[in-house]
């Protein structure tokens, strides 16, 4: 029943998103998670704490927000699972926590806004990457917006959908409280290096079929955008494990690899120069053609997902 209320819930959101009305009046489920995790973190995340109970607070902080988070999440799961046509309202649920739609108009307003200008495409790009835009030139902008796709299609699309898979509405409602965390508290700042240590540890358990399976997407999606699928596999495979995510590195040395850039290299956070490490050798002077064409391969990787779902939901409808 999980495939059928996965499809329904693929499509759902792939072409409605969340309604913007709705997050006016009520905001967003990860807006809401945001705020419980910032309280947590306001209340038990002490700076005259030693490194040992900053980390068991972290450790508790995680362990009530999946509990707030869970508990209800799993109520109303079984409730609609004991109701005929409850795995409608699940699917419909389940759409909040999904970012096809969002993603794809994200990083299209980056490739629409660098057609306007470099600061235009610096602003848009900001919203959704965390290095200092100011010292972006336009190939700095593309490859950060199209590293962003490639990350953000597994945290923000396949990892919540193999969640919703395997175990449901509560599986992708604590797989979203979990990647929120991390996203927030998981830092290796002197700030969250021990009270955000198991959301970032967690969460890397959490992600690591699910980034890999993205990358398999990526590979599999490649020739149908006259894409390289052998070069995205022979990228994945020599250049992933130079990120310092376990998991990032594979969506990314995918795409990279599948539409022949460079991506990755130097950049900037809080005024620090990184020298992290690239992923592919090919083009890093990119521009907002290139962001549309890694949306084009982002849209088949949604295509074939969509199938797999349908074929697993197929038996179901028997």
């Amino acid at each position: 029943m999980h495939a059928l209320t996965a499809t329904l819930a693929l499509i759902l959101e792939r072409f409605f998103g969340y309604p913007e009305a709705l997050a006016e009046r009520i905001s967003h489920p990860v807006v809401w998670i945001g705020g419980l995790i910032d309280m947590l973190d306001r209340r038990l995340n002490r700076a005259d704490l030693p490194a040992s109970a900053r980390r068991q607070r972290g450790v508790a902080a995680l362990v009530l927000l999946l509990l707030a988070v869970g508990i209800p999440a799993l109520i109303v799961g079984a409730i609609l699972r004991a109701v005929p046509g409850g795995w409608i309202i699940e699917a419909i649920l389940a759409t909040a926590l999904l970012a096809q739609k969002e993603l794809r108009r994200a990083v299209r307003e980056v490739a629409d806004a660098l057609g306007v200008s470099l600061d235009e495409g610096r602003r848009a790009v900001s919203a959704i990457v965390g290095r200092d835009p100011e010292t972006l030139d336009q190939a700095g902008v593309s490859r950060a917006a199209i590293e962003s796709l490639a990350e953000s299609t597994s945290d923000g699309v396949i990892a919540p959908l193999f969640w919703l898979l395997i175990l449901g509405l509560p599986g992708i409602a604590l797989y979203k409280a979990l990647n929120t965390a991390d996203s927030m508290i998981g830092h290796k700042t002197e700030q969250y290096l021990n009270f955000g240590w198991a959301s970032a540890r967690f969460d890397d358990l959490v992600n690591w079929i699910p980034a890999r399976l993205t990358g398999l997407l990526i590979v599999a999606a490649a020739p149908l955008v006259r894409g390289n699928g052998r070069a995205a596999w022979d990228t994945m495979l020599s250049d992933a494990k130079k990120h310092d995510s376990p998991n990032a590195g594979w969506p990314e040395a995918a795409m990279a690899g599948a539409l022949g850039f460079a991506l990755g290299g130097p950049r900037a956070y809080d005024g620090e120069m990184l020298d992290l490490p690239q992923f592919g050798g090919g083009r890093a002077d990119l521009g907002p053609d290139d962001i549309r064409r890694s949306l084009k391969l982002y849209g088949v990787v949604l295509n074939i997902t969509l199938g797999i779902c349908l074929a697993m939901a197929i038996p179901a409808l028997r």
